[in-house]
Order: structure tokens, then sequence, then C-alpha cells
């Protein structure tokens, strides 16, 4: 059996789509797995070993200049690419028609479908004429974690009953830096999910008084200012990381001893990785996009933003409920 999924962003989306990979080889040990994503994510794909095939896109890119000779060049490749294979499954992940349309490129093979939603569920996006542009169309509850809704789709579609155990993740843990060290994710491209500036740096200093070194990515000059302004304030213990790729930024974090940060792709990436997380929400949507499972990763805030003492008070929960192999 071969099977291509589609899920081309975001960043968090993205990280929370990988255990289906798990399910499908729980239930087709040899199943071959292709991957469409956008080129920013292609890396952090290519990092799960049971992905066969991962086929770039750049959407985003594209749009920028549809018309250039290096775009009809590139779409080219790619199409040629969902054509190489011939699929018994195609199943689209994002549910927009912008990903439907990718999913009608593949080649299937005889017997062959096209799988996607067939219907919204509560903040997830959707876009109702992927329901006429595919063939299966699977239907959701209208409230659904996201992991969860990923994992019920890739059921329902290839016939395996819902999986209801704790998702797993392709992603592994190296050996912990020692003094341990916690990543705080505090970059987010929405500024409702923003946290306080002294609210980090109250967290940092607890954390630095306890053992922990704080370490603090940053991708652009205004997540590097704001980085280096609150490790300056929590003193000696805070470093502030050079800007990388997010396949360097996951090496990093492979080494971490745990992430506290805002709902982003970021902490989505330290709950793939299995460490002791508290994700800070600052919106009432953590039922949809919180950690799930896993006794030491939790989430906090919800109708509004939480103070520092609270995702302290998590963050103790959560390091005390670790797994004994995550002790440093």
């Amino acid at each position: 059996m071969r099977i291509l999924v589609v899920k081309l962003s975001s960043l968090g989306d993205v990280v929370q789509t990988l255990p289906v990979l798990h399910d499908i080889h729980a239930h087709f040990p040899q199943a071959k797995i292709d991957w469409v994503v956008e080129e920013a994510f292609a890396e952090l794909v290519r990092r799960a070993p049971s992905v066969d095939r991962v086929i770039p896109v750049a959407q985003r890119r594209w749009r920028r200049a549809p018309l250039a000779r290096s775009t009809r060049g590139e779409r080219g490749v790619a199409q040629a690419q969902l054509r190489q294979e011939a699929y018994d499954a195609v199943i689209d992940f994002q549910g927009l028609v912008k990903s439907a349309v990718i999913a009608r490129q593949a080649r299937l093979a005889s017997g062959g479908f096209t799988a996607t939603y067939g219907n919204r569920s509560e903040l997830c996006g959707y876009e109702w004429p992927v329901r006429y542009l595919l063939q299966r169309k699977v239907a959701m509850p209208l409230r659904i974690h996201a992991v969860a809704r990923a994992r019920l789709l890739a059921a329902k579609a290839l016939g395996y009953a819902p999986p209801e155990d704790a998702p797993v993740y392709p992603w592994t843990l190296d050996t912990p830096a020692s003094p341990p060290q916690v990543l705080l994710a505090h970059g987010t491209t929405r500024a409702d999910n923003e946290w306080p500036a002294a609210d980090w740096i109250a967290l940092g200093q607890e954390l630095v008084r306890h053992g922990f070194e704080v370490v603090l990515p940053q991708a652009s000059d205004g997540e590097e200012a704001f980085a280096r302004g609150v490790a300056a304030s929590i003193g000696p213990g805070a470093t502030v990381l050079p800007r990388m790729r997010l396949p360097a930024l996951l090496e990093v974090m492979r080494g971490c001893s745990g992430l506290i940060g805002v709902d982003s792709g970021v902490a989505h990436m330290g709950v793939a990785l299995d460490l002791p997380v508290v994700e800070i929400f600052s919106q009432p949507r953590a039922w949809r996009a919180g950690p799930v499972g896993r006794p030491h990763q939790c989430s906090v805030g919800g109708d509004g933003a939480p103070g520092a003492a609270e995702v302290i008070a998590a963050w103790k929960g959560s390091w005390e409920a670790r797994p004994v192999a995550d002790v440093a």
C-alpha cells in the first residue's frame, strides 16, 4: 500500500499531524507513506523515519510571482513528483481548496481514492468546496482536538478503528544537557498569543534559582530584541540562541530537558519530542491544540493569559511527572 499525506502548513499543524504515521504503520506495517508539505517544513518531515518521500511545494512563495519562469518550473517539478508513484490513498489533512487541488494532481492506483474532512470542526481550518473536489468525505465531530481530528481522518479513510491511545510522534530525544536546559518558546506570529516580558523574566529567574539553564530561541529581529531583553533581566543562566532553521532548532531541543512556551509551532515541537512541557494559552483553545495524553505535558490559561506564578506551579508539576528516562 502506498499513501500520500497532504498537509502543507503551518508548523504546528504539520507537527500535530505526525502521529498519523505511527497509526498507519501500526495497521499497515508495509505501507509506504509520502508527504506533501510547504518547503519551510520539508526538512522537519524528513526527520520522520517512517516517511518514504517528501514532496516540497512553495505555494506561499509561488503566489508572489505566479507567472514567473522559476515558479512554473518548480510547479512542474512538484507535479511530476506527484505523478511519480501510484497511490492507493491520498488523504488531504488540510481541508482547504489549495490542498485539495494538490491531492487531485496525485496519480491513483487502480482502486485508489482521495479523502478529506467532510465538514468543519470548531477552530479548525476548513473550506466547504473540498467536499466536491475529493472523492471521500469523512464526517468529523464538531468539537475535537486537532491531533485527534487528523488521527480520526486517517482511521476512517483507511478503514481501521479510531485510535484511543496517546499519540506517538516519530522524533526522539538525545542525552540531555547538564545542567538541564529549559527552552522558553516566546515567539509567536499572533499578537494575541504573546506573554508579557515581565512574566518571562519572573519565570526564567525562578528556573535559574532551581538549577536550570534557560535558552531563548529567536527567528526575527523583533524576537531577538525581545529575547535579549528578557535574558539580560534574568541574568546569568539565560542564553539567547543564534538564529537558526527549524531542523537545527529541533536538534537543540533534542538535548533540552523541558519547554515552556506560548501556543506555537515550536511548543508543539516540544510536545512531539515528549519533553516536559507547559503551554501557555491566552485564549480558550487549549482543548483544541494543547498537549494531551501525558502527565508531564499540560496547558495553562485560557480565557486570559496566566500569571507567572501559575506557569511556575504548572512547570513544577510537569517536571515532577516526567518519565524516569528523562531525568538529567
